[in-house]
């Protein structure tokens, strides 16, 4: 990152999935040290700590916790509170999880620690490399120190920091669901609906693209195309019958096109 050098922090981190996986390295690279990695699955924290100049890993939460700065927890969001509850948190420690639909009241059990969020918004795979400087990091904390070490912690990393309350978290988050998730199942969709005529998925690339580069430039309603913004029947019923032998694909495929009608 440019400007003023940012101080290093000590992390422990605990998680060693797909998100800590890419983190780890990128805080490294950021210039701050991971103290310790700790995961439920020994393997993989011992993979992640390897990797990591200077990481231990912690094999037990029953100890005291090594010092860090900042604990994240890149884990799940149904493991985030049981691990609240399982640690015995240095006092006044700031920890922060990663997860962009659990509020932040989820720390109001834990009095004794500052509690921060720390969320970014991409999708991670094995053998797919995160340009961090792009990523949204979006930020929260109950308190303004925890938040101004937070910030220093996303800037060091990405170019795209801001604040945002628990509300608008959790809104984005289903966006990003609607614009990731959904979108990806429906080109899986689309994969195997090729695959059945012996056609390469290679076939929708240019469309794709265009599609999500059009989405990008333009509200996306507005540029709606397709037989059902054009209210093509004979065409949507062809389709419909196309899709007899996958009636939860019809079924989508219907819901699909009525949305599509209800935005006209």
């Amino acid at each position: 990152m440019s400007g003023l050098p940012r101080p290093q922090l000590r992390i422990g981190l605990f998680g060693a999935g797909r998100v800590a996986s890419q983190l780890g390295p990128a805080l490294v690279a950021a210039g701050h040290h991971v103290v310790f990695v700790w995961s439920r699955t020994a393997p993989t924290a011992e993979s992640l700590a390897a990797q990591l100049p200077g990481t231990t890993v912690l094999t037990t939460l029953a100890a005291p916790l090594p010092a860090a700065d900042v604990y994240l927890l890149a884990v799940p969001d149904a493991a985030v509170a049981p691990l609240l509850s399982s640690i015995s948190w240095p006092a006044g420690a700031l920890v922060a999880h990663l997860a962009g639909a659990l509020p932040l009241s989820i720390f109001e059990h834990q009095p004794t620690v500052r509690g921060g969020v720390l969320y970014p918004l991409q999708t991670f795979s094995p053998g797919r490399a995160i340009d961090w400087p792009t990523v949204p990091l979006c930020i929260e904390a109950n308190d303004l120190t925890a938040e101004t070490t937070l910030l220093d912690l996303a800037r060091s990393l990405s170019q795209h920091v801001r604040r945002l309350d628990s509300a608008q978290r959790l809104k984005l988050h289903v966006a990003a669901v609607f614009a990731n998730n959904f979108t990806n199942h429906l080109l899986g969709i689309a994969e195997a609906l090729l695959a059945e005529a012996n056609l390469p998925p290679a076939l929708l690339a240019p469309l794709v693209r265009e599609t999500v580069d059009k989405a990008l430039a333009n509200p996306p309603f507005s540029v709606q195309t397709g037989p059902a913004a054009r209210q093509d029947a004979p065409t949507l019923a062809a389709h419909q019958a196309a899709l007899a032998a996958h009636p939860a694909w019809q079924a989508l495929y219907g819901q699909l096109t009525a949305s599509i009608q209800a935005q006209l």
